[in-house]
């Protein structure tokens, strides 16, 4: 292969592995966001409540999914009498996704009665999020 031949065709190449790498520039990557909630602090929780809300503004609540997942101390976030219940209940009404994690519950001898009723449950909340990563969600712990 002369200079010329490898050159046009290492160009080519190049522009190949580049013009996908423009293209998702362009375009939200991010469609899909889970949101971890694991301390007993009201500040973080209303801070991932104020995630969940500005990346549904910035990339429209009806092109991204999002899921907040609270265990361990940050189960308070989720309880009936949560200082953050009036906003959960308008992050669920939006359409983001909250669940409460079982395991922790049983730890804390809490029931469903103790709960935010607009708040969902899954069995484990790091089984959760490890799922929602291993199929593509952007994670985020404020």
């Amino acid at each position: 292969m002369d200079r010329k031949t490898f050159f046009l065709t290492a160009l080519l190449a190049l522009g190949a592995v580049w013009m996908p790498c423009a293209t998702a520039q362009t375009s939200p990557a991010v469609s899909k966001v889970v949101i971890q909630v694991s301390d007993q602090s009201p500040g973080n929780w209303n801070l991932a409540l104020n995630n969940a809300k500005n990346v549904q503004q910035e990339l429209g609540a009806d092109k991204v999914r999002i899921e907040i997942v609270a265990y361990g101390p940050g189960i308070g976030m989720l309880k009936a009498d949560a200082v953050t219940g009036n906003r959960v209940v308008e992050a669920t009404q939006s359409g983001v996704k909250i669940v409460a994690c079982e395991n922790t519950m049983k730890a804390q001898k809490l029931n469903k009665e103790d709960m935010n009723p607009a708040v969902g449950y899954v069995p484990a909340g790091v089984i959760e999020i490890a799922k929602l990563q291993g199929e593509g969600w952007a994670y985020i712990r404020p």
